[in-house]
């Protein structure tokens, strides 16, 4: 398990997957994150510099149905951005592990992007600035 940085010092971001050892597999294999805590299958919390990612399983209290029954599910758009110091070489590094990518790589008067998803469609934004090119962008 990780170190635990002081709260105060972390974003946190949720995201429902459907198999939080798949995710936790995920993000620290490919992604560079820590593990916090395993309280598999319901939940855990990975950790990458000040980014807390808490991944809640099916059985935890974060996919309980809503009052109007609307159930949480994994998927969509909002999503976490992870600065790449070289997003071409980053993309094919993931693309031979087998992950896959809902786009190509688009390139914006501030950078580049693409956008990768998790083992349950979750996805996650990697970004390569116009202006950190050759820096180090964690």
């Amino acid at each position: 398990m990780g170190q635990r940085p002081a709260a105060g010092d972390l974003i946190n971001v949720r995201y429902i997957v459907d198999d939080v050892d798949a995710a936790i597999r995920f993000y620290t294999t490919h992604l560079g994150f820590a593990v916090l805590s395993d309280a598999s299958p319901a939940f855990a919390d990975v950790v990458r510099g000040n980014l807390r990612l808490l991944l809640s399983g099916p059985q935890s209290s974060a996919q309980r149905a809503m009052p109007d029954g609307r159930q949480p599910s994994p998927g969509g758009w909002n999503r976490i951005h992870l600065l790449v110091d070289d997003i071409e070489a980053e993309v094919q590094r993931l693309k031979a592990a087998g992950l896959k990518f809902r786009n190509e790589i688009v390139i914006g008067p501030g950078g580049s992007q693409i956008l990768l998803e998790d083992p349950s469609g979750n996805p996650i934004e990697l970004f390569q600035s116009a202006g950190r090119q050759g820096r180090d962008a964690r």
